[in-house]
């Protein structure tokens, strides 16, 4: 038989073929746009070509960054005021999907010997909207915490405070700030670990209140969002204004670091700042 030669396939057939392959197996990296496959990822979903980490749930995140973690408040969920029959829906949704009564979970944490409160909040649940019952756990957190003399660590994630709690949801970023000076006065050390995405409420309060302000590379970090800017300014700004990078290089953040590297960066301040044995 003769020699079958090899033919390079055109772009439109790899085009096809990448189609057929399961969404599942294989994943698009929203900030430099390459594809690759699910196991490249790794267990903390890092993009291998830009740094970039998808967004982990919660419970991930706290094995991560914990050896032992005690819930607080684990039944505290959407005050029943907020009866509209719209948004009770969305919630049971979002609880079903993140198997979580709300967008955060705080509690006692101990990592490598040093005692502290941890709270992380999770995009999976409403985008980590700020909302009145988020804002009450991390209150509780920074008052246990503070009786505790431990330092608090928060992992941001969030679309910003949720509009259907309307003012009430606003008002957490005063409440919070309160806990946030509260525990400073106190003389312990508070830190924040921002995460994709960390807009509106959130940053424009406790998340860049931070003693120590980490981020993960690549985030996206800002209040307002790009076309509501645009409108505003009359401009296009440039494509990585909101990204930890640019926010590093001006002086808003103290340090970018890489999602493998999280963990042993925190025992490192946790030691330093003054944990405990837990």
């Amino acid at each position: 038989m003769p020699k079958q030669k090899f033919r390079q396939p055109t772009t439109a057939e790899l085009h096809r073929r990448q189609a057929d392959i399961p969404d599942a197996v294989l994943q698009q990296c929203s900030v430099c746009k390459t594809t690759c496959y699910q196991q490249e990822l790794g267990p903390l979903r890092v993009c291998p070509h830009c740094g970039y980490g998808w967004r982990l749930p919660a419970w991930q995140r706290i094995k991560q960054l914990t050896d032992q973690f005690d819930e607080l408040d684990r039944e505290l969920t959407v005050p029943k005021r907020f009866d509209e029959p719209q948004y009770r829906q969305k919630i049971a949704q979002a609880q079903a999907a993140s198997g979580l009564k709300e967008s955060i979970v705080t509690g006692r944490a101990v990592l490598a010997g040093q005692a502290f409160g941890l709270g992380v909040m999770d995009a999976h649940f409403m985008m980590g909207s700020l909302g009145v019952t988020t804002g009450e756990k991390i209150c509780r957190l920074f008052a246990d915490s503070r009786r505790r003399r431990v330092p608090v660590v928060l992992v941001t994630a969030s679309g910003g405070a949720r509009m259907q709690e309307g003012t009430q949801a606003l008002m957490q970023m005063a409440k919070v700030s309160v806990a946030v000076n509260k525990h400073r006065k106190a003389g312990l050390l508070y830190i924040t670990i921002l995460t994709d995405p960390t807009t509106g409420g959130v940053t424009a309060s406790f998340a860049m209140q931070g003693d120590v302000i980490l981020s993960e590379p690549r985030a996206l970090i800002g209040f307002a969002g790009r076309r509501v800017i645009e409108q505003t300014i009359h401009e296009t700004p440039p494509a990585d204004f909101q990204r930890a990078e640019t926010l590093l290089a001006n002086g808003w953040l103290d340090q970018i670091v890489p999602r493998a590297e999280l963990r042993p960066r925190l025992a490192q301040l946790l030691r330093i700042g003054g944990g405990h044995h837990g």
